[in-house]
């Protein structure tokens, strides 16, 4: 007899503090989940902020020849054909003039930006703490520089705010202007208004001709809140953000416990 088929068509994974693990690997315990899960009929989505070119890498560590949702939602990747689906940019004028009504509230912002493309670099004004690590940038010594050229998001620092502080003060300031979302430590993105990952997962589902009642996403921070309403089912892991765990279905364990194994595990068990 057949086994039965996996009680979800679509899995939808963050990628940093969910599928990855400190590591910036995949566990073998939880590459083996999926694929069973595959088997079964259920597809996989990596749903990430990372833009294309910071993503790539995972992707063909994972031999990963599906749909991404990259950059927040801003871009729909085929990565068996290295193609851009879709691809939405920020105004540069609107950020431009978000930058400037935010630093008259909160004083000097550090500043990087992403631009668009299937190989756009990531471009860090003066000031801005880049995270040590395999992903690359480009350092720049004017901040004029970064709007020569179209971007999907820019980065904001702030030498005296933490993350959540920068996050609630950038949305107070200029919520009404772009969308503001806190995407890990030390990460506040300033995108375009109304953009999240909810809506860069619904186009890449409806190509697939999938439901979000029939989509299990998993993450671990406050961009993923949007994602999970739109899900039908919405798992944090462990180590999530406490807004993110506010509005989870389910908590499961840490990325660096195979947390995702655990569900999908659980879920292949069923009769």
């Amino acid at each position: 007899m057949p086994a039965p088929p996996f009680p979800y068509r679509l899995i939808a994974t963050d990628l940093d503090g969910t599928l990855l693990r400190s590591d910036d690997t995949i566990s073998a315990r939880t590459r083996a989940a999926l694929d069973a899960a595959a088997e079964r009929g259920a597809a996989h989505i990596v749903v990430t902020g990372r833009a294309v070119p910071w993503t790539k890498r995972i992707l063909a560590d994972l031999d990963y020849r599906g749909l991404a949702v990259c950059a927040q939602g801003s871009q729909v990747y085929d990565a068996g054909a290295g193609k851009l689906l879709t691809s939405v940019t920020l105004d540069r004028r609107v950020g431009r003039q978000a930058l400037d009504l935010l630093e008259k509230e909160v004083g000097t912002v550090a500043v990087a930006a992403s631009c668009d493309g299937l190989d756009g670099q990531v471009l860090a004004g003066p000031g801005y703490r880049v995270h040590d690590g395999p992903l690359p940038y480009v350092p720049v010594e004017d901040r004029e520089t970064i709007w020569q050229q179209p971007l999907n998001k820019l980065y904001i620092q702030h030498d005296q705010l933490d993350d959540d502080g920068l996050a609630k003060a950038a949305r107070a300031a200029v919520g009404d202007l772009v969308g503001v979302v806190m995407a890990g430590e030390g990460i506040v993105e300033l995108l375009p208004l109304g953009l999240s990952k909810a809506k860069g997962l619904a186009l890449a589902a409806r190509r697939l001709r999938i439901r979000a009642a029939e989509t299990v996403a998993f993450g671990d921070m406050p961009n993923d809140v949007p994602m999970f309403a739109w899900a039908g089912h919405g798992v944090a892991m462990a180590n999530a953000h406490e807004e993110l765990l506010a509005v989870a279905d389910e908590v499961t364990a840490a990325n660096d416990e195979d947390g995702i194994a655990v569900v999908l595990e659980r879920l292949l068990s069923r009769p």
